[in-house]
């Protein structure tokens, strides 16, 4: 770290331990379950919910990267990070998570459903295995992490912050389970805030546009292939470029505070105005 970061860190420590009214955002105390914090927005959301004050619960389904991420939030957290490892398609594990960070921490105020998967295909490529796997890690994983948790945010007041996709909202040839099931996230997310409304839980989303992580060589771009698809963000991206995982986590960490305590059912485009764009 070098002695600009330092004093940054140490600026933004002392600002929340004062209380610093200019701080709008803050995580402080609040007990905050993220998954797919193993890379990625997840892992981006993770540090920076450390540096906002938050206690942890992290998710991921690679143990080597999670606990990475762990360290990095260690240098801004009094408490470490509880790791929960393991693959969101597993019902036991699920339980657990939400089970363990309770039992932990003794309550839980915000779940982060960051984790999930890109894969390629279209409707005469795509196997019903391949179908069932998107949808059960993209979104029958948030459908049960959000049935589980609401007994306890209800108590807390809490809210619920998913990571959803521009592909929720704009269709796109050649990835259409990703496409279906991140239509499913944004309706799971406004229905849940209607639901969950009378008990004063929120239940917002966050909808990037192309974000620079490891999630599209992972579905199979090769190197040359993925530095074309950055480029033609110049063209579907109206700020003519991809995103960073930090401009994400900040509006995720946004939602997820009490600065947000007026908005829930909202869907928010982190997409460089990708989303209000039509071919000319």
């Amino acid at each position: 770290m070098d002695v600009q970061q330092g004093a940054q860190r140490s600026s933004c420590q002392q600002s929340m331990a004062d209380g610093n009214p200019e701080q709008v955002v803050s995580l402080r105390g609040k007990v905050c379950l993220v998954t797919g914090a193993s890379s990625g927005i997840g892992a981006g959301t993770a540090l920076l919910f450390a540096r906002l004050g938050a206690r942890l619960a992290l998710n991921g389904r690679n143990e080597e990267k999670l606990l990475e991420t762990a360290r990095g939030c260690e240098e801004f957290c009094d408490q470490k990070p509880l790791l929960v490892p393991g693959d969101l398609t597993d019902e036991a594990l699920l339980r657990g998570m939400v089970e363990q960070t309770v039992a932990h921490f003794g309550q839980l105020d915000v779940l982060v459903n960051s984790g999930g998967i890109l894969a390629m295909g279209t409707i005469e490529t795509t196997s019903l295995q391949d179908y069932d796997h998107v949808m059960n890690v993209n979104t029958r994983s948030l459908f049960y992490l959000t049935q589980l948790a609401v007994p306890h945010l209800s108590k807390t007041k809490g809210n619920i912050v998913n990571v959803s996709s521009v592909n929720g909202q704009r269709s796109f040839p050649g990835v259409l389970a990703y496409c279906m099931s991140k239509s499913a996230v944004d309706q799971l997310t406004r229905c849940a805030a209607l639901e969950l409304a009378s008990k004063q839980v929120r239940v917002n989303a966050v909808s990037p546009g192309v974000i620079v992580t490891e999630v599209h060589r992972r579905a199979g771009l090769d190197e040359e292939q993925y530095a074309q698809f950055l480029e033609r963000t110049q063209h579907t991206h109206a700020l003519g470029r991809p995103g960073t995982v930090e401009e994400v986590s900040r509006t995720i960490a946004f939602l997820a505070s009490d600065a947000a305590s007026f908005i829930t059912g909202v869907t928010m485009p982190v997409d460089g105005g990708r989303h209000a764009m039509c071919p000319r």
